[in-house]
């Protein structure tokens, strides 16, 4: 019998993150404690408010199809929140309702790579925008986000990445998995190259309300001229610790989101009903809740930060935003695979690598801080122990 499998998936493996989490399940199913800061998901229940208003809306019968672009009161709470808060003059009808941004990313993509285009991905990066691209049969190519250059981008690698058959760049800003944040003045060189190369931005703005001290996000379509040459990609599981609701909304030009649609409906046909109704209330009243959860994702973080710079053999620069550490192991002469394994076998502290997330991750690991203070505290500990029994060897 032939190969029924599309030999694209052949580049396509399982997500790294999830690998981990399996292996943690299995530990946990023998009996043993873990203390899990691999996965990116909020520690904290949905603020009350918004489920709530997600139960009232089933028993009000929002229980059937929605429009496929979603419910207009959520296209304009999204649209208002764009102007108020983004700088970004969005209307209604620029704006798509999808179940989950990683739904967004397969319709963007989908709206805009031809086979063998190219997309210029971070490295390192969230691993969904790389398997995406190869699922679409585009090619990844990546440029480097340095812990050397503070995590900005370099226009010089750049400039020598973009050939004729590149489509678009991704962003990710605030980074997963860096925590990092780019600066306007990195935002403004990028917006002026992307207009110069006429290539797309993908903005993936997730993380915008996780951020720290005095740092402001900046919407890069806000920027002049972009606003015509980005989809923004955000949506409620991390600001409002809604994952498992899975909502999430791109905003692009009207052109752009007329034919995202007719992908999305073929692919999602709408986001779940009542789910969109607990979305409005979460943008009109769920503000307050995540401000919380943000004051106590900077007392972790600040933690972690003394904490792992107190350890031999580590360092970490300060995260400006979402709830990740990209830890530097490079002073233990280990790679970042081997710490991890060792880290979880013998100390059940699962973490992940961050060869994970591209080459460029090698000699680092992502922590997140997603997890109690008290998990972070005792994790550490164990750490701060794997690293003398590498500096030991």
């Amino acid at each position: 019998m032939r190969d029924f499998i599309c030999s694209k998936f052949n580049k396509v493996g399982p997500s790294g993150i999830r690998k981990i989490n399996e292996k943690t399940l299995e530990m946990e199913r023998a009996g043993k404690k873990i203390y899990h800061f691999e996965v990116g998901r909020p520690d904290f229940d949905t603020p009350k408010v918004i489920k709530d208003a997600t139960i009232k809306s089933i028993e009000d019968g929002n229980v059937f199809y929605t429009s496929n672009y979603g419910v207009m009161p959520l296209r304009e709470a999204v649209a208002e929140k764009l102007r108020n808060e983004n700088n970004l003059d969005y209307t209604a009808k620029e704006v798509l309702i999808t179940a989950g941004a990683t739904e967004s990313i397969y319709d963007s993509y989908s709206l805009i790579l031809e086979e063998d285009d190219e997309i210029l991905l971070p490295n390192p990066c969230w691993p969904n925008y790389v398997n995406a691209a190869y699922i679409m049969g585009a090619v990844p190519v990546r440029y480097s986000l340095a812990e050397e250059n503070d995590f900005q981008i370099d226009f010089d690698e750049l400039e020598g990445l973009v050939t004729e058959k590149t489509k678009a760049i991704v962003i990710i800003n605030p980074s997963n998995p860096i925590g990092s944040m780019f600066t306007l003045e990195t935002l403004e060189k990028l917006a002026d190259f992307a207009k110069k190369k006429d290539i797309l931005v993908i903005s993936d703005e997730i993380y915008e309300k996780i951020i720290y001290g005095n740092k402001e996000h900046v919407s890069i379509a806000s920027l002049d001229g972009m606003k015509e040459r980005t989809i923004t990609i955000n949506g409620f599981s991390k600001t409002y610790s809604m994952t498992g609701f899975r909502l999430a909304y791109i905003a692009a030009p009207e052109e752009f989101i007329r034919v995202l649609n007719i992908i999305h409906q073929h692919n999602t046909s709408c986001a779940t009903s009542f789910v969109q109704h607990g979305g409005i209330t979460a943008l009109k009243e769920g503000n307050e809740g995540a401000e919380e959860m943000v004051k106590e994702y900077k007392r972790r973080r600040d933690y972690i930060v003394d904490k792992v710079n107190s350890i031999e053999g580590l360092s970490l620069n300060a995260p400006d935003g979402a709830f990740y550490a990209f830890i530097n192991i490079k002073g233990l002469g280990v790679s970042s695979e081997e710490f991890c394994n060792y880290l979880l076998d013998e100390e059940c502290v699962a973490i992940v690598p961050g060869t994970v997330f591209g080459s460029a991750g090698e000699g680092f690991v992502r922590f997140s801080y997603a997890s109690s203070y008290e998990d972070i505290v005792e994790g550490l500990n164990r750490m701060e122990k794997a690293c003398k029994h590498f500096l030991n060897k």
